[in-house]
């Protein structure tokens, strides 16, 4: 099996196709790689020729890969992994020597990567930050201890030093378990969960690409523990036999995988509104709705998640730190849209 790829090691890889290859060439090479890449960006390198197969240039990226290929395939040289300081506002909580506690919004990349060199939060923190931001993290991810997926808001922790980071980040892979490290979101999803208080116990790995992510079996070979702790705190339009047209859940992270929430509350039946990844098969039930929710619904652009409450020990006084965000404008709007309905 082929080492995953390092983009700073090489341009240049030579790949053979296992006895199982199967599929378009593309797709196999995201898995041969090792994710470093998208699909969209590797199918754009094979379309400038950087492929070769068996000797020859293969420009078409939905070639099937067959078993015993000698695949050759020539990178650019990377670009330059070191982001730079941008004037973005940041909305902060809490700033100290050791840390800074801000809100981020929905829209805002965390950190750079393909696609997504500037703009992004690590671009906003070491314009606010300047030297004292921790690199232990990476060139890439100054400080960063955790993350939320782009089109979720709420509160994060950025460590401004190489000891706050390693303390965070040991509380961050203890998820709470033994410290006072919490993690608390809310989600509006449609329908409501049967029970209303409950814990989604389903191990998560990768799903055809590099971010979408699947309840896998415990032995698949990618599946990680993953577990949520859910409670249904509103209901919105709720009829005769109990059910509900949409709900507000609050979610509690045991662990903290790769679109754990959203991939949890669809597993059971009830994805997030605006979730285009996991709800795009309950777009049309925004047709239940009574006009002005309907509305909300259908201009409401993102996944309706909001990390609002996180709780951890200060690396250096050893204080618990607990922090709360209220859910921003446009979250809020289409609660209210909902709380309407009844």
């Amino acid at each position: 099996m082929n080492a995953p790829f390092n983009e700073a090691d090489d341009t240049r890889k030579v790949l053979t196709a296992g006895e199982d290859a199967a599929g378009r060439i593309d797709a196999w090479l995201v898995a041969a790689l090792g994710g470093a890449f998208s699909r969209s960006r590797i199918k754009a390198l094979i379309e400038q020729g950087a492929m070769v197969v068996n000797g020859v240039t293969v420009a078409d990226p939905s070639r099937k890969v067959r078993p015993g290929d000698a695949i050759e395939f020539h990178l650019p040289e990377p670009e330059d992994p070191e982001p730079k300081g941008e004037d973005i506002p940041l909305e902060v909580l809490h700033e100290d020597d050791d840390l800074i506690v801000l809100v981020k919004p929905a829209g805002l990349v965390v950190h750079p990567a393909a696609g997504n060199w500037t703009g992004t939060l690590v671009n906003a923190l070491i314009h606010h930050c300047g030297t004292s931001l921790s690199g232990i993290g990476g060139v890439r991810r100054p400080g960063i201890v955790h993350r939320l997926d782009k089109e979720t808001s709420g509160v994060m922790v950025v460590a401004k030093n190489d000891a706050a980071h390693r303390h965070l980040s040991a509380q961050f892979a203890d998820h709470g378990r033994s410290g006072p490290l919490e993690r608390a979101y809310r989600a509006v999803v449609w329908g409501r969960p049967r029970q209303l208080r409950g814990t989604i116990d389903a191990p998560l790995g990768r799903a055809g690409d590099r971010t979408r992510r699947a309840v896998k079996r415990e032995d698949s070979e990618d599946a990680r523990e993953a577990i949520t702790h859910y409670e249904v705190v509103e209901r919105y339009g709720e009829m005769a036999d109990a059910t509900c047209l949409a709900s507000l859940v609050e979610c509690h992270l045991e662990t903290g995988r790769t679109h754990q929430i959203r991939v949890h509350m669809a597993h059971i039946g009830h994805p997030l509104i605006g979730d285009p990844e996991y709800g795009g098969a309950f777009r049309t039930k925004a047709n239940r709705l009574p006009e002005q929710a309907r509305a909300a619904v259908n201009g409401f652009r993102r996944q309706a998640l909001h990390a609002f409450m996180l709780q951890f020990e200060h690396p250096s006084t050893g204080e618990v730190m607990h922090f709360e965000a209220p859910a921003p404008d446009d979250l809020e709007a289409l609660l209210d849209a909902l709380r309407a309905i009844d």
